[in-house]
């Protein structure tokens, strides 16, 4: 199995490097960036160009190692003996199978995302080891070991909340997703918006890079917003001669709530702009 792109996702060619070191090393590929990168949508997109299924375990800060494995739901078997259900003879019933679980005992290769792992406790990758490096697990209610027919293609996504252990590192590749420059952007616009007006997208663009590069920023707008933008400028049927406002009524880009997420970020752009205009009169 090799991943060489797709139509629906720009990898660059040390992204795709990457994701084809982790499959012939078998061990996860860790992937951090910013958020909107298109980490998440890596692992949906190689698993559609290697054409096999994949499984999400999206982790949260409440969310346990043991979630991924199984779980053992007590209080329905309590319930069930109280009103006489035959079931609750073989514990089996009661046993509920995670994610990991699921891609351990399914009869051909798949891509497994665990996403988002440093929103967890700290424990939470510690208590993956084992089962991330043997591909096996031990179902204590049920006395039997639980292995992988076939090795997953695991992913696994950080967006740097914390720090992860180093024996938890040394078991993955590791990848950061760089910020994509002004001509890999404009790919990515162009998979997306592929009929949109060259001149409109090189304008967009340079306002959104200049957005970016304001320094004191407290929340850079991202590809995924970049796209919303753009989605929302294209249904407004917003000119490319707006983006670039004389009239000080306007110094921010229109629609600029897709990019700007809040207000101290808003007052620092338009103090920026203001000072640079007032500079060139």
């Amino acid at each position: 199995m090799r991943f060489e792109g797709s139509s629906e996702y720009v990898a660059t060619p040390d992204l795709m490097l990457a994701v084809n070191a982790a499959i012939t090393l078998k061990r996860p590929l860790l992937v951090k960036g910013e958020p909107g990168t298109g980490k998440t949508m890596l692992a949906v997109e190689v698993a559609k160009s290697l054409g096999v299924p994949l499984l999400e375990w999206h982790v949260k800060s409440t969310t346990k190692a043991q979630q991924g494995l199984y779980e053992y739901d007590a209080v329905s078997r309590l319930r069930d003996s109280q009103l006489g259900d035959p079931r609750v003879q073989d514990i089996r019933n009661y046993i509920v199978q995670g994610t990991l679980w699921q891609a351990f005992s399914a009869d051909h290769p798949v891509v497994l995302l665990i996403d988002e792992v440093d929103k967890a406790d700290i424990e939470f990758p510690n208590d993956l080891l084992r089962e991330i490096d043997r591909m096996e697990f031990y179902v204590y209610e049920t006395r039997e070991l639980v292995r992988a027919k076939h090795r997953p293609i695991v992913f696994i996504t950080s967006n740097n909340e914390k720090e992860l252990p180093d024996a938890f590192l040394r078991r993955c590749f590791f990848h950061y997703i760089r910020f994509p420059d002004k001509e890999t952007m404009e790919r990515i616009v162009e998979v997306h918006y592929p009929t949109l007006k060259k001149t409109l997208l090189r304008e967009a663009l340079d306002v959104f890079f200049e957005i970016r590069d304001v320094p004191g920023m407290k929340k850079k707008p991202s590809t995924s917003e970049l796209l919303d933008w753009l989605k929302l400028l294209l249904a407004e049927d917003i000119p490319q001669e707006a983006l670039r406002s004389k009239d000080r009524k306007t110094i921010i880009p229109p629609l600029h709530g897709a990019l700007l997420k809040n207000e101290q970020d808003v007052h620092l752009f338009e103090r920026l702009v203001f000072m640079s205009r007032s500079g060139k009169q």
